[in-house]
């Protein structure tokens, strides 16, 4: 069987004599085709992957809280893989006596996934998880945030981290088109229906959506749901972005949002400002992975 083959297997059983392990990791995407393994493409979860196979010796599936698309940034993805119990007691100092149901740190574990995988990835926590964890399903949300770059003059160093508009915003234009994106909706005048999708309600709950002026120029979205659906916040940031540069009016956003239809809608921002800044779980999982403005919580090593 091969990598490809075992690539995202959250339904697969879990095999015997193995230990659920939960991988914090944080990635640049600018040079990946995204999160999810694709065959022939250069995506994280395919060095991941690699990386985790050759301390096995052996492939190993995965499963992930959310697919990034190219070119999108993490600081905090979670993921989780099953490995083998007598290799993370021998070599990684999870205990024997540890029961499947208690949380272990096991920072060995992430120092040499880390080790493989830098500059581009960093793998920042490990931890021995109950069997019944699901880095996707398990989730209770998730929080990205979208920077904008408007600083005069501009900073180059951005365009891989930030979207250059390049006309100005009106920001309470911005802050008054977000508000009516609190609770839960049908969010398909914002989302990508795959392929083979059927169609139907995309229902999703906006716990909070808030802009922040950050400092040397920087907008900043953050936006946190129970799950967001393909290329929702990229969509949902390029029609806030038409509304504060007055292509759109804040009432226009609405209607988009209650037509639940792409129809008109503008295209999505481009995908460099987006990045994965936390992922909550419930306490027995972890808790919140991640940080409230995007600093992943680092354990020591």
């Amino acid at each position: 069987m091969t990598l490809f083959e075992l690539a995202e297997d959250s339904d697969a059983a879990r095999p015997a004599g193995t230990r659920r392990v939960a991988l914090g990791v944080a990635y640049d995407g600018s040079g990946f085709h995204g999160f999810a393994i694709q065959p022939g493409q250069r995506t994280v979860a395919g060095l991941l992957m690699e990386a985790a196979g050759r301390l096995v010796g052996s492939p190993v599936a995965y499963s992930c809280a959310g697919r990034t698309d190219k070119g999108v940034h993490a600081l905090a993805q979670v993921l989780h893989v099953d490995l083998p119990q007598d290799l993370l007691a021998s070599r990684y100092g999870l205990a024997p006596d540890t029961a499947p149901e208690e949380l272990a740190e096991l920072p060995g574990l992430a120092r040499a996934l880390d080790r493989q995988l830098g500059p581009e990835i960093a793998c920042w926590r490990a931890l021995a998880v109950p069997p019944a964890f699901d880095a996707r399903r398990s989730a209770l949300a998730r929080r990205y945030h979208y920077d904008l770059d408007v600083a005069e003059p501009p900073d180059p160093r951005r365009r891989g981290s930030a979207w250059r508009v390049g006309t100005p915003l009106d920001l309470s234009v911005l802050r008054l088109a977000t508000e009516p994106l609190h609770g839960e909706h049908d969010f398909g005048a914002f989302c990508r229906r795959p392929p083979g999708q059927p169609e139907g309600p995309i229902n999703r709950r906006v716990g909070e959506a808030r802009w922040r002026v950050l400092p040397e120029g920087l907008l900043r979205l953050e936006i946190e749901a129970n799950a967001f659906c393909h290329q929702m916040v990229r969509s949902v940031v390029g029609a806030l972005v038409a509304a504060a540069q007055g292509r759109l009016r804040p009432s226009d956003v609405v209607a988009m949002l209650r037509s639940a239809s792409r129809v008109g809608a503008p295209s999505p921002a481009p995908p460099e400002g987006l990045c994965l800044v936390a992922v909550r779980y419930p306490e027995e999982f972890g808790g919140t992975w991640g940080g409230e403005l995007g600093a992943p919580r680092v354990t020591p090593r």
